[in-house]
């Protein structure tokens, strides 16, 4: 066993006794907050950002700004209702069965998190043999490169087109023309009212 088998065990339990601490439910929400913190920002930008540059005249710091605030604020007021209902999961009855799941949660995040160390330490140094031997000879080296390999194959090739063809489709959509603006002084032409004849 080498020092990076002793990291990736360590890793592990600290990741989940904290899980587990926190309770299965919490490490769910906490997620559920940040990519719900991203969706919102993501969608309030572009009405906000005006109202940002009457106060701010430079414009990255405007931008920025307003990320920012819509990130945070959004975040915090998730998570706030997030902590209260996790809160009664791990008062109740199922509180033990939460822990336990939130342990395995806990596991399975920290071998997430070493499997990207790994592959950034593999992109920084591309020549195995200028790597330690406690890499080279590590007992998980070869579980950390396959989950490795298996979580680039399941990205995007190229992430930034596929972004640039989901906004060029959202604005594309059809939308319908506006009506015709009539000319004044004219009104639409209304139908005469048709009179019986007389027998």
């Amino acid at each position: 066993m080498t020092l990076l088998d002793i990291i990736l065990i360590a890793v592990m339990v600290v990741s989940g006794l904290l899980a587990m601490v926190r309770g299965f439910v919490r490490e769910v929400f906490a997620i559920v907050s940040w990519v719900a913190a991203a969706l919102v920002t993501l969608y309030a930008y572009p009405h906000a950002l005006p109202f940002a540059k009457q106060y701010i005249a430079n414009d990255t710091f405007a931008m920025a700004a307003t990320v920012g605030t819509l990130f945070i604020v959004t975040l915090l007021i998730v998570s706030i209702i997030t902590v209260r209902l996790s809160d009664l999961v791990l008062d109740s009855r199922i509180g033990a069965l939460d822990r336990t799941l939130g342990f395995l949660f806990g596991l399975a995040r920290g071998f997430l998190i070493m499997v990207v160390a790994f592959l950034f330490f593999n992109w920084l140094v591309q020549n195995e043999q200028g790597q330690p031997e406690w890499i080279r000879d590590a007992r998980t080296k070869l579980v950390l490169q396959s989950a490795g390999d298996w979580l680039i194959s399941i990205l995007p090739e190229d992430p930034e087109s596929l972004i640039r063809e989901m906004r060029s489709s959202k604005d594309a959509e059809p939308t319908e023309p506006p009506p015709e603006p009539v000319a004044p002084g004219t009104a639409p032409a209304t139908p005469s009212p048709v009179t019986p004849s007389a027998p």
